[in-house]
């Protein structure tokens, strides 16, 4: 084939690399490397004059390989490639090397050392880089059709989001109406109606002509990859419904209010939780509130814990939002809030603030020193140790208000199995990447919003509702999608037939097929997400990861292993 001809750009990155590593020696020593007919340094490599200049230079000394050696290929690898290929050559036949991330910043200290890491780092890259070859892009044909699993506000708000940019979306929901959790709620801590707004939001959900819904329904099984799913829901009194098209998901299914195990609730009516309260609250029957002299809410009850270690932060304002209600209706109500942590964060604040100014009294309480509750002649008879006061306070209320953790739902567990898609420690929906791709799952296709992905209040829930959707519509919107192509090829000369890739595939990619009288494997190029582990596996050496063949890789270990 062709001579390799390599541009090496080594990035400062401002300070971030050039403050530790010295980044004009890194340079001189790569003109030192075969095959490398040009180097030079950038201040930032990434800075759309530096783009051009290496489009130019590509042309200027006819590089047929680049290696950027900056930051991470995770945020900044695509702009490069896409750069090779204005320049004419194919994107693959360009390699990274991340001397910030993993060199000038765990190194920062050892600037030396840190800069004979560098040039390895940059050698390692180039004889890479020797070895490349051009990758074909595989395209795949979209159904330009979406699925929401879930009709909550976050399913809703996703479904109306794809069906206004001009693509038909089907919506799921288990239960026999729309609207989840919002359903619960009554008014938000800034006083807007919320049973108006679902109304109104269902109204337009149900009547959108772009959108279909089908309500008291169960998933059987998702097959497909990105642009060309397929599902099929459960038949329904033995009559079969018909299987759902589309080119992407968006989960929104959602999560729950947990049923408290403490503080006598269900062994007492005057033990309730938020959401139990806000319904009274915001009814037209709310005389009984005006009789009562006390109420006690006690907040992180069954979070925050050993179980469930996270923190469901919408508690601390719907217990502000309510304790305002019931100072409204009662002025003379003493309302005794006995917290861990307040967290009404952000502009919520302000009402933590206004709640405090109307007498309502905030007691804070340790993780080993939780409030003791306990019945006494027939009265609730609440114990807390004041921290400031160093005392224990006895309080008599004639309601006790619970502030439960928001937990995942139990179908979460067949949904990430159907999806192939991760859940976190907390058995909440893991997104991709929580900065780069923080409504994207790492399978390509899938998206996620709401309460699935983690606890979050209603402006969050819709803001990441419309934020999965524009993902969504990425894909939607191209007849084709342009799938990976550092993917897992199979030589089938070689290939033995004996299954190993197909049982460690996280995405079923390989099966055994019969070709010619013999079983070989076969890879499934859009279902490939290229993580090597069939090549890791194949006892033969029959499968191969496109972009980190053996002999790359091995000549990448031979100048790591130069350089000890």
């Amino acid at each position: 084939g062709e001579v390799p001809r390599i541009g090496v750009f080594v990035c400062h990155c401002g300070i971030n690399i050039g403050s530790v590593v010295d980044v004009p020696s890194v340079v001189e020593y790569a003109k030192t490397l075969p095959n490398v007919v040009y180097a030079e340094d950038n201040l930032f490599t990434c800075s759309q004059d530096t783009q051009q200049k290496i489009k130019d230079t590509i042309n200027e000394h006819k590089l047929n390989r680049v290696v950027v050696a900056s930051c991470s290929p995770r945020t900044h690898e695509p702009l490069f490639q896409e750069t090779l290929r204005e320049a004419g050559l194919n994107p693959h036949l360009f390699e990274m090397a991340n001397i910030r991330d993993q060199c000038s910043w765990v190194h920062m200290h050892e600037p030396e050392k840190a800069t004979i890491k560098a040039k390895t780092l940059v050698e390692m890259a180039v004889v890479k880089a020797r070895l490349l070859e051009p990758l074909r892009t595989v395209m795949l044909p979209i159904t330009q059709k979406g699925l929401v699993i879930g009709g909550g506000l976050s399913g809703m708000m996703s479904a109306l989001s794809i069906a206004g940019q001009g693509f038909d979306v089907t919506l799921i929901e288990r239960e026999n109406e729309l609207g989840g959790n919002l359903r619960n709620l009554y008014r938000t801590i800034d006083g807007r109606d919320i049973r108006d707004y679902l109304k109104s939001l269902i109204k337009t959900v149900e009547e959108h002509p772009r959108i279909t819904v089908h309500r008291k329904v169960q998933i059987e099984k998702i097959e497909g990859y990105v642009g060309n799913y397929k599902t099929t829901l459960k038949p329904e009194n033995g009559t079969s419904r018909p299987d759902i098209e589309h080119g992407i998901v968006v989960v929104a299914t959602g999560a729950e209010e947990s049923k408290p195990e403490e503080y006598l609730y269900g062994e007492d009516e005057r033990v309730i939780t938020q959401l139990e309260l806000e319904k009274q609250i915001f009814s037209p029957e709310v005389s009984r509130f005006a009789k009562l002299k006390n109420i006690v809410m006690i907040q992180c009850v069954g979070s925050r814990d050993d179980q469930h270690p996270y923190c469901s932060r919408v508690c601390c304002q719907d217990a502000v939002k309510n304790a305002l209600r019931l100072r409204e209706i009662n002025p003379k109500l003493n309302i005794y809030i006995l917290y861990r942590d307040v967290r009404t964060y952000g502009f919520f604040e302000e009402y933590y603030q206004k709640a405090r100014d109307n007498g309502i009294i905030f007691i804070r309480y340790e993780k080993d020193r939780k409030p003791n509750v306990e019945k006494s002649n027939g009265d609730l008879v609440v114990r807390i140790e004041d921290p400031i006061l160093g005392k224990i306070l006895v309080m008599k209320p004639n309601l006790i208000v619970l502030a439960p953790a928001i937990v995942p739902r139990e179908d979460v567990f067949s949904i990430s199995q159907m999806l192939k898609v991760p859940l976190n420690e907390d058995n909440f929906f893991l997104e991709a990447h929580v900065k780069l791709r923080p409504v994207d799952f790492a399978t390509e296709g899938v998206f996620l919003a709401g309460l699935a992905h983690s606890p979050k209040n209603i402006n969050e829930s819709i803001t990441q509702a419309q934020a999965a959707a524009a993902r969504a519509v990425t894909i939607l919107s191209k007849d084709k999608y342009e799938a990976s192509a550092t993917i897992a090829s199979v030589n089938e000369d070689v290939c033995a037939g004996c299954g190993l890739c197909v049982s460690v595939c996280s995405f079923n990619a390989p099966e055994l097929v019969e070709k010619a009288g013999t079983i070989v494997s076969q890879v499934n190029e859009a279902l490939c997400k290229g993580c090597g582990s069939c090549a890791a596996v194949c006892p033969s050496g029959a499968i191969y990861h496109l972009g980190f063949k053996s002999k790359q890789t091995a000549a990448m270990l031979d100048a790591a292993l130069k350089a000890i």
